[in-house]
């Protein structure tokens, strides 16, 4: 129960609608009982077995209740028959079961509609809690994750806890209660009748927790498995071009397929196993029921120690065990189930995140002189990406990184942004370390432009207004021009106001490009990261893109990412990596005329 204890924080805010469910289960379960306890005066009056009284009883003591219950009734029906007659009492009793019963049903459903806001607000808050929390964990965490895992446990892991919780409630109030009551009235009618069918209870109980011992384990492994083809989808929908252009379509199609056929094993031995424990106990409850039958039978027809009216009633009472027993059981299979599914929403929760704010971080609203990279070393696994590495970017300055894939050129723009903390080493913004600074601040002064240009399913306007959220349209429609993206966008439809698509693919990726880039412009940072950003692009889409690039990086200090060398003539500092470590820097011409690595990738280039 464990898992189940720390999802109790999220069931405060609705502690007053887990009370009153408390409260109207606790009626609910008292009614209950006295809808059968009440039969017992009704078989009386219909078989003429009502014992007279004429005398009003005093109540002497609580523990003499049942005797002064008991006495008291018959003195109400024995005055009552005898002032209107017998069909006034039977009607009478009738009136009273009804209303018994009404009652019992209105507390029952009283009970359930205070727990559905306790239920489905647990499920938005713990939805909600989970969102935030993906939302802050670094992006090292996301790349040992399948995003459709993480998709199924905010979906199907959570409804399944919020489910689940509903059976702790029947199981700790609701079933039990009704259990205690019945079993109580059951003890007041008959004593030896009780302890002959407590004999039973214990082997009933042992039979069914046989039945729910691998439930949780085989849960994990289906929820485990609905991650597994969620993540299929989720990766098809964003690879459907590849997917579509390599004829793939069986592929994907088998691997979707395998995953939902183990998917359907693993349910359907949950749900057949869980189906068992109905019909077992119930099972078990019908055979304590026909030894019942056997044994009061004889109490009445032999022994002449127990009336007929009150075995008839004691038989609904013990019936009336089977159902919550049931329940009971039913609800601690879904416990289980539960259990596992808690587990795993406690996994991201609890997930420690490695890049966050010092006790005493400090807000930095502007930059001023310059940013010092000292002696990094880095690594996502075991080896080191950037070894040693060392560089100071000038205020104003525009400083390129070039050099082969897997150099280390893109790290240096997660390093610097903080989506990874640097192992040795440090990084200052103005001889301040940037984990001395608060994230919002550190990322507040920079804009970043990637390789892939990110763009959400909707208008272009919300799209650009990411990067200042109370900008109004005339900043956006500056920021377009100056992106060099005013042009195509002004022919839409709808203007600023035109939906993009699910990842921009309404819109060529020169187009998505210029809106990434206008997005920056509006933003406004000092400080500018260009992931290669023209590398995906054509040449003319190039052009337009460079144009923007370059109307954007005036007057900024920018750090650029660059594949593409043509595009980094300009900067005031080339920087050449290779495998982690600088091996030349200077401007263009200085590179150029050392006749080393610069020249050799100019070369390459320049004969591609």
């Amino acid at each position: 129960m464990s898992n189940f204890k720390k999802i109790i924080p999220f069931v405060l805010p609705y502690k007053k609608y887990a009370y009153l469910n408390i409260f109207f289960n606790i009626l609910y379960a008292l009614f209950s009982t006295l809808s059968f306890i009440s039969l017992i005066p009704m078989m009386q009056v219909l078989f003429d077995q009502t014992k007279r009284n004429t005398t009003k009883p005093e109540f002497e003591s609580i523990f003499k209740i049942t005797d002064y219950l008991e006495s008291y009734m018959s003195y109400k029906i024995t005055t009552l028959t005898d002032n209107h007659g017998v069909q006034t009492t039977l009607a009478f009793m009738v009136a009273i079961i009804i209303s018994i019963f009404l009652l019992k049903n209105l507390f029952d459903y009283l009970a359930m509609f205070f727990i559905t806001f306790l239920r489905n607000g647990i499920l938005k808050d713990i939805r909600n809690a989970m969102y935030k929390k993906t939302l802050e964990l670094p992006l090292s965490f996301f790349s040992e994750k399948r995003k459709g895992d993480v998709i199924s446990r905010i979906s199907g892991d959570v409804y399944e806890v919020q489910t689940s919780f509903l059976s702790i409630l029947e199981l700790i109030v609701k079933e039990p209660l009704t259990i205690v009551f019945t079993i109580v009235a059951m003890f007041t009618i008959s004593t030896k009748l009780t302890i002959f069918v407590f004999v039973f209870i214990p082997i009933s109980g042992y039979i069914i927790s046989i039945i729910g011992k691998q439930l949780k384990k085989k849960s994990t492994r289906a929820q485990e498995e609905q991650g597994v083809f969620l993540s299929t989808v989720e990766e098809t929908l964003g690879g459907l071009k590849v997917v579509k252009g390599y004829n793939a379509e069986k592929y994907f199609n088998n691997v979707f397929q395998k995953s939902t056929s183990r998917f359907f094993n693993l349910s359907n031995n949950i749900g057949n196993r869980q189906n068992l424990a109905s019909p077992v106990s119930e099972f078990m409850g019908i055979t304590v029921i026909a030894v019942l039958l056997w044994y009061g039978g004889n109490m009445v027809l032999i022994d002449k120690t127990l009336e007929g009216a009150a075995f008839i009633a004691y038989m609904g009472l013990a019936y009336n065990i089977l159902t919550p027993a049931k329940a009971i059981s039913k609800a601690s299979y879904s416990i289980k189930r539960g259990n596992a599914a808690a587990e795993r929403v406690m996994e991201i929760l609890e997930q420690e995140n490695t890049i966050t704010d010092i006790p005493n971080a400090v807000e930095k609203e502007s930059f001023e002189e310059h940013i010092d990279i000292k002696n990094i070393n880095f690594r996502y696994e075991e080896e080191n990406v950037l070894k040693n590495f060392s560089l100071e970017v000038q205020k104003g300055q525009t400083v390129a990184l070039v050099g082969q894939s897997g150099s280390g050129k893109s790290t240096i723009a997660n390093l610097l942004t903080r989506f990874y903390d640097v192992q040795e080493g440090e990084i200052k913004i103005d001889d301040t370390n940037i984990k001395d600074l608060k994230l919002n601040s550190l990322r507040g002064l920079m804009g970043l432009v990637t390789q892939d240009s990110i763009l959400f399913n909707d208008t272009i306007k919300n799209n650009i207004l990411l990067g200042k959220q109370d900008a109004t349209d005339e900043e956006i429609i500056t920021a377009l021009k100056i992106a060099n993206a005013y042009e195509f966008v002004k022919d839409l439809p709808n203007g600023i106001n035109t939906n993009v698509g699910d990842s921009g693919n309404k819109l060529s990726g020169g187009q998505k490009q210029r809106l990434s880039i206008a997005r920056a412009v509006l933003k406004n940072p000092p400080i500018m990261i260009l992931d290669e950003a023209t590398s995906a692009l054509d040449t003319e889409s190039e052009r337009l893109v460079q144009v923007a690039l370059e109307n954007m990086m005036q007057n900024r200090t920018s750090i650029v990412i660059a594949h593409r060398l043509s595009t980094i003539q300009k900067a005031d500092k080339i920087v050449v990596m290779q495998k982690g470590e600088i091996v030349e820097q200077g401007n263009h011409d200085e590179l150029l005329a050392r006749n080393g690595v610069y020249k050799k990738l100019v070369m390459m280039q320049s004969f591609e």
